[in-house]
C-alpha cells in the first residue's frame, strides 16, 4: 500500500488539478524535455500523477454512478436530485450535465498526462528496466483513459478526439493541451488505437505477481489484457469477428496471468482479498481521507443511522432483487433488504431506510470496512478501516473495476456469439457453483449470460447501461424502476407494497446510444469537434 500513500503525498504536496501539475518542477510556466524525465524518478513521478484519476469523485467515487442508476435499471437516486442528474434518468442529458462535464474533463485530462509520459519516454535512448515499466504503465493509463471517454461519446459513425503525442511535432506539454486533438472517423478507430496501446503496455509491464507491497496497485500484464478483452466486447458491437479474440485472451489471463476465482462470493468484497486471485484492476484504498473511492461511503444509508456520514445515493431496485434466484448466495452479499440482519461498527442491526426516495433495499457489497470499530455521530473515532473524514468516505475495501469473474463472463459471451453454447455454459457453471447453484447449464444462452452477469456484477462499474445498449434491450431502458414501500420506513419488519420508483421513460437509439459532448467545448473547438447526434 506505500505506492498508494506516496500519492496522497503527491496529491497534497503539488495539487491535482491544475494541467501541468507533476511537470512544475522548475517553476517554468512550460516544462520540456530538458528539465523533467531526466532519471527513474521523474518517470515515476509522471505517472504517478496519471493514477490519481482512480480516486477522483469525478470518476468511480460517484459521477460514473450517476448515469448508472439514471440510465440503467438496477440502482435509483436514493435521494432527491437535481436537474441534472433528473436528464440522466429520463434520457433527456444535453452534455452540460454536471457529471457529464466533470468526466469528460477528467478522462481527457488525465488522458493528455498518461500521453505525455508515452511522448517522453519513447523519445529517450535506453531506457532502463524500471522506466520500461512507467512507459508501460504509461501505455496502459492511456488506453484506460481513451477507452472511457470512447465508449461513453462514441458512435460507429463517429469517433472521439484522440491523437499520440509521440506522432505529433509538439514539444511542450501545454503547447498539446491546449490543441484539439483530430476527432476519428469511428469509434472502431478508437477501439483500434486503444488495443495497440494495451498491446504495447502488455510488452512491457510485468506480472502482478512480481509486484511487492510498495508497488501494488500499478498496472500489470493482466490488467492490459483483460481492458483488451473488455475493448474487443464493446467494439463487437459493430465487428462480430473481435469476438473470437476473446477466449484465448481470457485463457492467457488465467495460464500466464494467474488469475481465477475465489472459492466463495462473499469473500471478492472482504480487505483482506483486495490483491487476491480475482483482482485485476481496482481503485485501491486505504481508509485515508484523500485516496481510494468514495463509494462504499456513497451509498451508504444517508448518515447510516446517526453512525456516520452515509450519503445514501444510490440504491438497489426491486427488479435487480427479483433477478436473484432466493438460493442464490450473491443476493445477500448483493443487497441488503428490510429485517435483514447486519454489523454496523460492532452493533448487530436489522436493516430498515428512511432514505429520501423509498425503495426499501441498500447495497452491501461495501459494508465489510463498516462492520469494525465504533466511529460517532460526528464521523470520527476508532475504526481504522474507514476514513475519519466522512465528506470523504473512502475504506480499506478496493473498488473493484475488472475482476477475473467478468473475463469468465465475456469469455462465456464470446462463445455464445460464436454459437459454441455447450463451452459457454462450462463457464457459467463456474460462477453459478459459487453462488450455491450448482450446475446450472448445459447448453447456455446469450439469455442465460445477461442474467448471470446482472447476477454476478450488481453494484460495480462494470456498466450495466452499457450493456442493455450493446444488447439493444430497449424495453428494460424504458421500462419504469419498482421498489418497495414499507408502512413503517423505521421498523425492519414492517410490511410493504410495491411501488414504481421512476417512471418510464423513452430511450431513443439513434440519439440516445452515447452522450452527447458539452455544447460549450463543441463551441471552443471551432469546428474541430462534431456534436453527437441530439433529440
Amino acid at each position: 500500500m506505500k505506492f498508494y500513500k506516496s500519492l496522497i503525498i503527491l496529491f497534497l504536496s503539488v495539487g491535482f488539478l491544475s494541467c501541468s501539475d507533476f511537470l512544475d518542477v522548475t517553476g517554468e510556466r512550460e516544462p520540456s524535455v530538458g528539465n523533467f524525465f531526466k532519471n527513474e524518478k521523474d518517470a515515476t513521478n509522471a505517472i504517478d500523477a496519471c493514477y490519481w484519476i482512480l480516486n477522483r469523485e469525478e470518476t468511480f467515487g460517484r459521477n460514473l454512478f450517476w448515469e448508472q442508476a439514471g440510465g440503467g435499471d438496477d440502482m435509483i437516486y436514493g435521494r432527491n436530485r437535481g436537474t441534472d442528474q433528473n436528464n440522466l434518468a429520463n434520457f433527456t442529458f444535453t452534455g452540460r450535465e454536471s457529471s457529464l462535464r466533470e468526466n469528460w474533463e477528467t478522462f481527457t485530462q488525465y488522458l493528455s498526462r498518461a500521453n505525455w509520459v508515452v511522448f517522453n519516454l519513447v523519445r529517450k535512448d535506453n531506457l532502463t528496466d524500471v522506466e520500461k515499466i512507467r512507459l508501460g504503465e504509461a501505455y496502459f493509463m492511456r488506453a484506460f483513459c481513451h477507452f472511457y471517454i470512447a465508449y461513453r461519446h462514441g458512435r460507429a459513425d463517429q469517433g472521439v478526439p484522440f491523437d499520440k503525442y509521440e506522432d505529433t511535432s509538439y514539444k511542450t506539454y501545454e503547447e498539446f493541451i491546449y490543441s484539439i486533438p483530430v476527432q476519428r472517423a469511428t469509434v472502431m478507430e478508437n477501439y483500434d488505437l486503444i488495443v495497440k496501446d494495451l498491446e504495447s503496455a502488455a510488452g512491457l509491464l510485468p506480472f502482478f505477481e512480481t509486484y511487492n507491497d510498495t508497488d501494488k496497485g500499478r498496472a500489470h500484464k493482466a490488467a492490459a489484457w483483460a481492458l483488451m478483452v473488455k475493448t474487443y466486447a464493446y467494439w463487437a458491437q459493430y465487428d462480430e469477428s473481435k469476438w473470437a479474440l476473446i477466449p484465448p485472451l481470457v485463457d492467457k489471463i488465467e495460464t500466464e496471468g494467474k488469475r481465477a476465482l475465489l472459492g466463495n462470493y462473499g469473500d471478492v468484497f472482504k480487505i483482506a482479498n483486495n490483491w487476491s486471485s480475482e483482482y485485476i484492476w481496482s481503485v485501491n484504498s486505504s481508509g485515508y481521507n484523500y485516496a481510494g473511492s468514495i463509494f462504499p461511503g456513497v451509498v451508504l444509508e444517508n448518515k447510516a443511522w446517526g453512525r456516520y456520514n452515509g450519503w445514501g445515493y444510490f440504491k438497489p431496485t426491486l427488479g435487480l432483487y427479483e433477478e436473484f434466484a432466493p438460493n442464490d448466495k450473491r443476493r445477500g452479499v448483493t443487497i441488503l433488504e428490510y429485517n435483514d440482519e447486519f454489523t454496523l461498527f460492532g452493533e448487530k442491526r436489522k436493516f430498515y431506510s428512511t432514505a429520501d426516495l423509498e425503495c426499501g433495499f441498500m447495497l452491501a457489497k461495501y459494508m465489510e470496512p463498516f462492520s469494525y470499530g465504533a466511529v460517532n455521530s460526528k464521523g470520527s473515532g476508532e475504526a481504522s478501516t474507514v476514513s475519519t473524514n466522512g465528506d470523504r468516505p473512502t475504506t480499506d475495501l478496493d473498488l473493484p473495476i475488472i475482476r477475473h469473474a467478468e473475463m469468465v463472463l465475456f469469455k462465456a459471451e464470446a462463445l455464445i456469439m460464436q454459437a459454441k453454447g455447450t463451452d459457454a455454459a462450462k463457464e457459467l457453471n463456474r460462477l453459478t457453483r459459487r453462488a450455491g447453484l450448482g450446475d446450472v447449464y448445459t447448453d447456455a444462452t446469450l439469455a442465460d449470460l445477461k442474467h448471470e452477469r446482472r447476477c454476478e456484477l450488481a453494484g460495480e462499474f462494470t456498466d450495466r447501461f452499457m450493456d442493455l445498449k450493446r444488447w439493444k434491450e430497449w424495453d428494460k431502458l424504458n421500462a419504469p424502476k419498482r421498489g418497495r414501500k414499507h408502512a413503517d420506513r423505521s421498523k425492519p419488519d414492517s410490511p410493504y407494497t410495491v411501488i414504481e420508483v421512476w417512471s418510464a421513460r423513452t430511450f431513443n437509439p439513434s440519439t440516445d446510444i452515447v452522450f452527447p459532448y458539452n455544447p460549450d467545448e463543441v463551441v471552443k473547438a471551432n469546428g474541430k469537434l462534431k456534436q453527437n447526434p441530439m433529440d
